[in-house]
């Protein structure tokens, strides 16, 4: 417990199947959300009870203490099934922070599945205190695909048409949002094509990364994964499947890109490819002043002839095995970087590559063309070459050493910015001058992008200026650990880096946003808090969908 954050909602359930999840005396955290409201008086039978399932739970193991199979669900008619016990992976996911038990999981075998589910959900009305969550490959942060006494929709389990590859002068793939990006990329590869637009890490799926943005070091270029879709298959909070696109159904469409599920179930998307390389230079170089290493980023992003993937992260005088998992070289590579010595400064290291056919015999002077324009320390170039697949997919490796150390399901209190340019070197020197004074027990992704890439029709909420930088802390708590590497100091600094945003009037964006209030939610969406819970209301007017993000209570007013 020590490790993870437990949150739980006020013992309000009255509808149902209800469990008390953790009892306050048991609580080593602050408690928090989701709060439900009452919506019936309790009877004396229901408390007598609920006296019982109390005593019960106080001498079982948390993780027995089971919600009533709710007969509404039990009976209801999917062509694939439910599941009523042994469900507690539903809440779990890769933050490891947060648990939320629902009341079932659906494993669907078709999209009517989801339907017939989120309509009978919708037709039990207001009185009735059930929601739904889709979890896809269950790498939220903070319980966002969780449904606290609800349903589960488990997206991997969607079974329908199969990934359809369709070439021509305008190549795309049809896919279930269900889908991992990394079997897109394997079988789109078939074909000699692949999607344009990637995140860092490829075990994730459709549904999640569109409902979010999708980002990585080919932003600058095709923007996030949301700008790279024509078509859309959506089973909205009614229960209704609807097909949509840019021009039908525009406003859906919209909705639902970078909509944190709140508006419908992404069931299906039409993603858009681009000739494949066979092969990449992978290069990283070192900076010791954030001006310069900045400077040429920005250059990078915007000129006409250019690499084909740039981020950057910082390097606070730490080089182990939970800071360099992101990517790895090859052992008989070059390793000057790695053994550089930064005397205690903080580095930042730029990181590119350039794609390339086996039979392009002018790489090498490409690149070392674009490199002449760059001003790294000379002695710290580092470059490898290797398959475009092992590029893309060169997380996972490091997942698997990870596993295997016990270090991967471990709490991830990650934060993730979107600051404006303009902001950028007032953020690096209070955060990376005085904040982080420390090791970071986890890599620092900061690289620029263009806001021109952005369509902003979507629902993500991005900076005003033209180029803004990501900024993203991918911390990993150590369980039980009261030092720096412990969960409640990562949190502390967090909070340190949000605190200073707000105070210095920064502009920044949370990416992957997580908020406990809906005042909080205002504020992120700013101007266009109106607009989003207008959409909410025509699209899931009975806050059904996606209430991990407590963005919107159940039968609470949206405007």
């Amino acid at each position: 417990m020590a490790a993870r954050e437990w949150s739980v909602s006020r013992a309000k359930e009255a509808m149902g199947g209800f469990c008390l999840w953790l009892l306050p005396s048991l609580l080593k955290k602050k408690m928090r959300y989701p709060p439900i409201s009452f919506l019936r008086p309790i009877s004396i039978p229901f408390i007598a009870s609920f006296v019982i399932l109390f005593l019960g739970c106080l001498t079982a193991n948390i993780s027995l203490c089971l919600p009533i199979i709710p007969s509404s669900l039990e009976t209801l008619s999917v062509d694939g099934h439910f599941s009523f016990h042994g469900i507690e992976h539903a809440a779990r996911d890769f933050g490891n922070r947060y648990q939320f038990l629902p009341q079932a999981v659906l494993h669907p075998k078709s999209v009517s599945d989801i339907a017939t589910t989120i309509k009978h959900v919708w037709q039990m009305g207001p009185g009735s205190e059930l929601t739904v969550a889709a979890r896809g490959h269950g790498h939220s942060l903070q319980g966002q695909a969780q449904a606290h006494q609800g349903v589960v929709i488990n997206m991997e389990s969607l079974q329908g048409t199969e990934m359809q590859v369709y070439t021509g002068n305008f190549p795309y793939v049809d896919v279930s949002g269900g889908e991992l990006w990394i079997n897109i990329l394997h079988e789109s590869l078939k074909y000699g094509l692949a999607p344009k637009s990637w995140t860092d890490y490829l075990h994730l799926t459709v549904g999640g990364t569109l409902s979010n943005a999708g980002i990585s070091g080919q932003a600058f270029r095709h923007g996030p994964q949301i700008s790279n879709v024509h078509w859309l298959e959506v089973v909205t909070g009614k229960g209704e499947v609807i097909n949509c696109s840019k021009k039908q159904h525009g406003d859906l469409f919209h909705s639902v890109l970078g909509g944190l599920g709140q508006f419908g179930i992404i069931t299906r998307a039409r993603i858009s490819l681009e000739p494949a390389p066979k092969m990449v230079k992978w290069i990283r170089v070192l900076y010791s002043d954030f001006s310069t290493f900045a400077r040429d980023q920005e250059y990078l992003i915007s000129a006409e002839n250019t690499f084909d993937y740039i981020e950057g992260f910082v390097i606070i005088n730490r080089t182990g095995l939970l800071n360099n998992w992101r990517s790895s070289f090859n052992p008989q590579d070059p390793v000057q970087a790695s053994q550089f010595e930064s005397d205690g400064k903080i580095l930042f290291c730029l990181e590119l590559t350039k794609n390339f056919k086996v039979d392009n015999t002018n790489i090498n002077q490409e690149v070392e063309s674009l490199l002449s324009q760059l001003s790294y320390i000379p002695s710290t170039l580092f470059l490898s070459e290797v398959p475009y697949i092992d590029f893309l997919d060169r997380v996972h490796v490091s997942e698997v050493k990870l596993r295997s150390k016990g270090l991967w399901e471990v709490p991830h209190p990650w934060l993730n910015l979107l600051v404006p340019k303009s902001k950028i070197h007032n953020f690096a020197k209070e955060v990376f001058g005085k904040i982080l004074k420390d090791t970071s027990n986890g890599p620092i992704l900061i690289y620029p992008v263009n806001k021109s890439k952005w369509d902003n029709r979507t629902s993500a909420v991005i900076p005003e200026e033209d180029i803004f930088y990501l900024v993203a802390f991918l911390s990993s708590a150590v369980p039980s650990s009261t030092g720096t590497d412990g969960l409640e100091y990562i949190l502390s600094r967090n909070k340190r880096i949000l605190d200073f945003c707000k105070t210095a009037r920064l502009g920044a964006k949370q990416y992957l946003p997580h908020y406990t209030t809906q005042e909080e939610w205002r504020t992120h969406f700013g101007p266009r808090w109106e607009a989003f819970a207008q959409r909410k209301s025509a699209y899931d007017p009975l806050a059904i969908l996606a209430p991990g993000h407590r963005i919107f209570q159940k039968a609470t007013p949206f405007l």
